[in-house]
């Protein structure tokens, strides 16, 4: 699901620029999600629907995309969504006669996920470490899950490859890398250049013994572009939506003001080599 919501943070933890490994960017994950999961499905639940299947803040929506290939030919597949939250993809998928299970680190994500309910199989799991067989799915997706937070992204790519079948279809989608260049405000002072684009550091919220409560990874467009390579994909479309005139939300960093000049979202389709 969609990231920055770390404005409700109580108390607020220190910001900071920092390295920080696999461990513990998983834990940092796990608990902002098992924290915030019922502020983020307050707040973003009715634009996200209960049963649709958005690709970003922009409101690309997987029913006019087709990403994942035409909706029409879905029927009957095995698709994994990985970082479902409360599977509203997954819900959208099952809906067209697929059969998808809803992967999430957050255990709060997935309560959400059979409050909504819908039947969909549900798995708590690291999407570093899938608890799959080999070949087990047709597709793959996730909306803004997981890859953001991993320290190693390459893991989860070679872990999705693995339970791929062969030809299959990988997407996902992840900040735009060329927005960490920029202040994360929706306003005119978020449209000037702060920070280096090629400055891969992790972004880091910290409490105040100096433990990461939030962890998230830049990786510049081509970094994105060899690590799935290196998880054995090809790259299929590289999709960077544009704001339409028709949302007027902001959310974090996300606003038509910088919509309309700057992408916010970038969405990888990969297949399976």
């Amino acid at each position: 699901m969609i990231q920055d919501l770390s404005h409700l943070q109580d108390p607020e933890p220190e910001a900071t620029r920092r390295d920080t490994g696999t461990t513990e960017s998983s834990r940092a994950s796990r608990g902002w999600w098992d924290r915030h999961a019922d502020e983020y499905q307050s707040e973003h639940g009715a634009f996200l629907g209960d049963d649709h299947f958005v690709w970003g803040p922009e409101g690309l929506d997987e029913a006019e995309a087709g990403l994942l290939g035409p909706v029409s030919l879905l029927e009957g597949l095995d698709i994994l969504e990985i970082g479902a939250g409360a599977a509203q993809c997954s819900r959208w998928l099952k809906a067209q006669g697929a059969r998808p299970v809803a992967l999430d680190l957050s255990h709060r994500q997935l309560q959400h996920a059979l409050r909504i309910g819908g039947g969909i199989p549900l798995v708590e799991a690291d999407a570093t470490a899938l608890p799959f067989a080999d070949a087990s799915f047709d597709l793959a997706c996730s909306a803004y899950g997981a890859v953001p937070f991993v320290a190693d992204p390459v893991q989860v790519f070679t872990e999705v490859h693995r339970v791929l079948r062969p030809g299959g279809r990988w997407v996902f989608s992840v900040t735009h890398p060329v927005r960490w260049a920029f202040p994360d405000e929706p306003g005119p002072e978020g449209l000037s250049v702060a920070a280096s684009y090629f400055d891969r550091t992790p972004y880091v919220e910290q409490d105040d013994t100096g433990r990461a409560v939030y962890v998230e990874h830049h990786r510049t467009l081509g970094d994105r572009v060899r690590d799935v390579v290196a998880g054995g994909f090809r790259l299929v479309d590289l999709v960077e939506p544009e704001w339409p005139a028709w949302n007027s939300q902001e959310w974090g960093g996300w606003s038509p003001l910088r919509g309309n000049l700057i992408p916010g979202t970038a969405i990888f389709v990969c297949e399976r080599a």
